[in-house]
């Protein structure tokens, strides 16, 4: 793990694998390849009935890809319950270099020009791997889950990889498959092309939210 570059870290997303650090004080860096794999099925995303009333009534601006170093910062600091994260000097320079390159997307989260919450992750083909979110807002990193759903599905995206399956994600969906069932997604994804930027209608809560849930049934507003 020396020698990782960008265009290492980016073979190994393609093979199935990405790094984790001990901690946020640890310098080295480890290959997870995981028995069991978290997804979110695009096709079935579940959006609470709340958090869509919280859609609709825009508490926050949402910004693609404007502060990288901004939400990988608040996705490493430590919180309540958290004093450390496994986001260490390498994995923000390594991630840094891949969204100089354009592989590496935020979903930003913003209130009264201040960054309240959002996520990061990587694109490879048409797969999208989630890394990390963070809140300062109730609802914030929620918002941008379900805007990056939905920027996905607009986008022809046929993976949304969570690494693994945590009680949050469980609520919209998430679900853990086998490494060979991953890798046979994996593989159809990597043979497709998503276009993360197609998507611009952010400010529209509906058009986001029928992308987002493309099999729910309509709802009275």
């Amino acid at each position: 793990m020396s020698t990782i570059t960008p265009q290492i870290l980016l073979k190994a997303y393609a093979a199935g694998i990405f790094p984790m650090a001990e901690s946020a004080d640890d310098s080295a860096l480890y290959w997870i390849d995981p028995e069991r794999r978290g997804i979110i099925p695009l096709d079935a995303f579940h959006v609470p009935r709340r958090l869509k009333r919280t859609i609709r009534q825009r508490n926050f601006e949402i910004r693609i890809d404007t502060d990288f170093p901004g939400v990988i910062g608040a996705c490493a600091e430590s919180k309540p319950g958290r004093r450390s994260t496994w986001i260490n000097d390498r994995i923000r320079a390594l991630y840094g270099q891949l969204f100089q390159l354009g592989y590496c997307h935020t979903i930003e989260c913003w209130r009264e020009n201040r960054l309240v919450g959002g996520l990061y992750g990587v694109r490879v083909g048409a797969a999208f791997f989630g890394e990390s979110m963070f809140s300062r807002e109730r609802d914030a990193s929620k918002v941008a889950l379900v805007h990056l759903v939905a920027r996905l599905n607009a986008g022809g995206f046929v993976l949304l990889d969570t690494q693994f399956v945590t009680s949050h994600l469980s609520t919209f969906g998430a679900c853990e498959v086998s490494r060979e069932e991953y890798r046979c997604m994996l593989d159809e994804a990597l043979c497709m092309q998503g276009d993360f930027r197609l998507f611009n209608e952010d400010y529209d809560p509906e058009a986001v939210l029928a992308l987002a849930t493309p099999l729910m049934p309509a709802e009275t507003i």
